[in-house]
């Protein structure tokens, strides 16, 4: 088994901030091929963030130890049963060898599934037996000049909501301005940008203006905060930067009402399923996220999104060319999966 890794960066149409991180044009996500001793190949995405601790440069790195950890288990079985258990066990090998680097693990295990899928002849959600029936994904909007969020918001009223960024001094005429060009529900994410003082007085506001859902408004770890602001909020709360994997869960049972799985953070598809599933034994409601990655990476994300109660799944409309073909957006916002073997997706023509 032997892989090979693209550094490639994603301009975006608009400029995209978030209250942890300084105005940019563009980001860089990083794609990987493996390519197993009989010649199959699979293909898989790892979107680096910095404030989880890597690069694009980490995730290259780290990729060739990974895929070593996962060869030396031999190859993939040939029944759909002992596939599924063989990537759950690479899984597994993997974060016993490497701790963290989520997005060279997704990258990886992301690539794995597409080429196990492709060997057995099945669709990602066949592989991974999950519903092809997703809720719809959201739009989002990064921080700008209120008068600017609510142009792009009115340009993106057909969306069945929208996640609007804040954790700027203009939050509350932000979220006026959008509330006057968009009807739907309104999703807001502060990134850990508020604090106790300015969550305690936009609170009733979000109330007043319809707001769904407030996710990470305080810093990772002051899950103090949190517990103190669901407490008080007849909103549900939804930890994202508290929520990274699986073994964050147990510390977040009372404090928050959701968290915010995203592959990109956990490890890949599979990790990011049996997060799902562990988050619904604990009593969560869930918010599937992503990066701002391509529709590989998001057709990854698509094939557990039907076990989950908010799709945030926008990241390949947020950039300017998609490298990527195969995953379509339907007239109703719901991403239709692509029935051909593995992730489904393919690299357009340069």
């Amino acid at each position: 088994m032997r892989a090979t890794s693209e550094i490639l960066p994603l301009p975006f149409r608009d400029p995209f901030r978030i209250a942890r991180a300084l105005p940019h044009e563009g980001a860089t996500t990083v794609i990987t091929t493996i390519e197993d001793a009989d010649g199959t190949r699979g293909i898989g995405e790892g979107f680096p963030d910095a404030y989880y601790g890597e690069t694009p440069a980490t995730v290259v790195a780290v990729i060739p130890v990974l895929v070593e950890t996962v060869a030396e288990m031999g190859p993939a079985p040939r029944d759909l049963a002992g596939a599924r258990e063989w990537l759950a066990a690479a899984a597994v090998a993997m974060n016993e060898r490497i701790s963290h680097n989520g997005a060279a693990k997704c990258a990886v295990d992301i690539g794995l599934h597409d080429m196990v899928g492709k060997r057995l002849g099945l669709a990602l959600p066949e592989l991974l037996g999950t519903p092809r029936e997703l809720p719809p994904t959201d739009f989002t909007i990064g921080i700008d000049e209120p008068g600017i969020v609510a142009q792009r918001a009115a340009r993106a009223a057909h969306f069945p909501a929208l996640k609007i960024k804040l954790g700027g001094p203009a939050d509350l005429a932000t979220l006026e301005a959008v509330r006057g060009v968009f009807a739907g529900p309104i999703r807001i994410d502060a990134n850990t940008g508020w604090t106790p003082e300015i969550a305690d007085a936009l609170l009733p506001e979000c109330v007043r203006l319809g707001v769904e859902l407030i996710e990470q408004p305080f810093p990772a770890r002051r899950l103090d905060q949190l517990r103190w602001l669901q407490e008080r909020s007849p909103l549900p709360i939804v930890a994202d930067e508290s929520a990274v994997v699986e073994a964050d869960l147990e510390g977040l049972v009372g404090v928050v009402a959701g968290i915010n799985v995203k592959l990109a953070k956990c490890g890949g598809v599979g990790p990011a399923l049996r997060m799902i599933r562990r988050a619904r034994e604990l009593g969560f409601r869930i918010f599937l996220g992503c990066m701002e990655e391509t529709s590989l990476g998001i057709a990854a994300s698509a094939a557990v999104a039907g076990l989950v109660d908010w799709a945030d799944l926008d990241g390949c409309l947020l950039i300017a060319g998609d490298p990527f073909e195969g995953l379509v957006l339907g007239p109703d916002c719901r991403w239709e999966l692509p029935l051909t073997p593995g992730v489904g997706v393919v690299r357009r023509p340069a």
